[in-house]
This record gives structure tokens, C-alpha cells and sequence, in this order.
């Protein structure tokens, strides 16, 4: 009699019906396997090491995200990392989560858990930041949480040792200059927005904060200096534009600088 075997060898193999009895007989004997093996199938991902893969879970937790999820979404990136736990935008992640968490138990008034949270988010930025110290969303996410548990100066202390250890760069300068700015150390801000400015003189970036700090400390003829460094730099900054028009300081520019649509 022949035999087919829908499992392709071994002892399941079933007699091929030769009348309407044994075919319906066979079909019961088909479906009970299968039943009885779709258990061991559908536990294999956790005996075989499959499952979701790390690219699965960083797309979930950052979904979970987005929808200011974030309970659910450290939940993915804490399996993510369990995967590859050496990644620093996984660690960032997770980081930003806790801060998030944190606000929230603020604002619930429970500061014992808020402060539970803001020691997490720190550990997972200070693992970013070993793996890649000049991972800068790491280093800005550090410092905010170190504000949010009132260590104000630890905070400074970090932006400080940022700027030493990192390397001199104009991003690595503003964010010193605003943390010192933010204390209200004023001459130290403003060297710093001088040193970003001196760092990457191309750049318009430090040209605009200088120029927001200048204004908002009511030197306004500096401020304009930099808006329109700024401005030639980059034409398509619309801010820039609009506080020079309103001082009636906007330069003619050249046609292969004209502002992009």
C-alpha cells in the first residue's frame, strides 16, 4: 500500500486511502499529528534562540515612542539590548524613556520613584557615553537628568568635562555655554559662544546662538554682526532673516546665495 507523509520522513508517514472509509480515517490521523505538534512547534523560538530580532524590537520601542508609550517602550529596548547590548542609540533610548517616566512620576507627585528613574537614565547615558564618549544626544541627555534630580552642579561638572574630553568642536562649546548661561555665569557663556564661534567660524550655528545671546543681554549692534555672518551662511534660516529685516539689517546677497525656496 502506498504511504504519504506529510512531515517528510520518520514514523508519521499514514497508509494512502484506498477507499472513502480509509481516507477519512487517514484525514483524522493527519489532523491529531499535526495537533499534537503544533505545541513543540510553537515553543521552538524559545529553546532555538528565535524570536524577535534586534532590528523587531528598536522599530517596536520606538513606535511605543512615538506614542508616548514609555513604559512598553523600554520594555522593547531593554530586550533590544539584551540582544546587542553595546548600542549607543538602544542605550540613548532607554535613557530618554526613564526621563520621560521620571516626568511623569513628578507629576504625580511621587519623587522617591522619579528619582529611581533619573538614577537609571544616567547609568544607561553613562553606558552610552563609555561606548562612544562624543555620542553628544547622550551627553545632553545625561546632563538633563542630572538637572531634573536639582544636581546642578554635577551637571556642569559633565558639560565641562564634555568640552575637555570630547574635543573642541563648536556643538561640544554651546553646550557648555548654555549650561553656563543657564546658571547665570554670564562672562563664562559668553567665552564659550567666542570659542565655538572661533572653532568652526563656517558654521552658522554658533554664529545664531552667539547672536541670541547677544541680544538677549541687550547688545544688540554684536548681535547683528553674527546674524548676518549667519545669514550669508545660511540664507534658508528663517529666524535669522526675520530679526534682521526687523532691524532693517538684511545684506544683498549675491545670486548663488540667494535664500532656498
Amino acid at each position: 500500500m502506498a504511504t504519504i507523509n506529510p512531515f517528510g520522513c520518520g514514523r508519521h508517514s499514514v497508509p494512502w486511502p484506498a477507499s472513502r472509509t480509509q481516507f477519512w480515517s487517514a484525514r483524522r490521523t493527519l489532523l491529531w499529528t499535526a495537533w499534537r505538534t503544533l505545541p513543540v512547534l510553537l515553543a521552538l523560538p524559545l529553546f532555538t534562540g528565535c524570536g524577535p530580532t534586534y532590528r523587531q524590537l528598536r522599530h517596536q520601542g520606538q513606535q511605543a515612542l512615538l506614542d508616548g508609550a514609555y513604559g512598553p517602550a523600554r520594555m522593547f529596548f531593554v530586550q533590544a539590548d539584551q540582544r546587542k547590548p553595546r548600542q549607543v542609540d538602544n542605550l540613548h533610548d532607554l535613557g530618554a524613556c526613564s526621563v520621560m517616566l521620571a516626568r511623569e512620576r513628578l507629576a504625580q507627585m511621587n519623587h522617591a520613584a522619579a528619582m529611581r528613574e533619573l538614577d537609571d537614565a544616567i547609568a544607561y547615558y553613562d553606558r552610552a557615553i563609555d561606548t562612544h564618549p562624543g555620542f553628544q544626544a547622550a551627553i545632553e541627555g545625561k546632563s538633563v537628568a542630572l538637572k531634573l534630580k536639582g544636581e546642578m552642579d554635577k551637571a556642569l561638572e559633565h558639560a565641562e568635562w564634555a568640552a575637555r574630553t570630547v574635543g573642541p568642536s563648536a556643538r561640544q562649546f554651546l553646550f557648555l555655554a548654555r549650561e553656563l548661561e543657564e546658571r547665570g555665569d554670564t562672562d563664562a557663556a559668553l567665552l564659550r559662544y567666542r570659542q565655538a564661534v572661533a572653532v568652526e567660524p563656517r558654521n552658522p550655528e554658533p554664529h545664531r546662538a552667539m547672536a541670541q545671546f547677544l541680544l538677549t543681554h541687550g547688545n544688540e549692534p554684536a548681535a547683528v554682526a553674527h546674524l548676518r555672518i549667519a545669514y550669508r551662511l545660511d540664507p534658508s534660516d528663517r529666524w535669522v532673516m526675520e530679526q534682521l529685516a526687523r532691524r532693517s539689517a538684511l545684506p544683498v546677497l549675491a545670486p548663488e546665495q540667494s535664500a532656498k525656496p
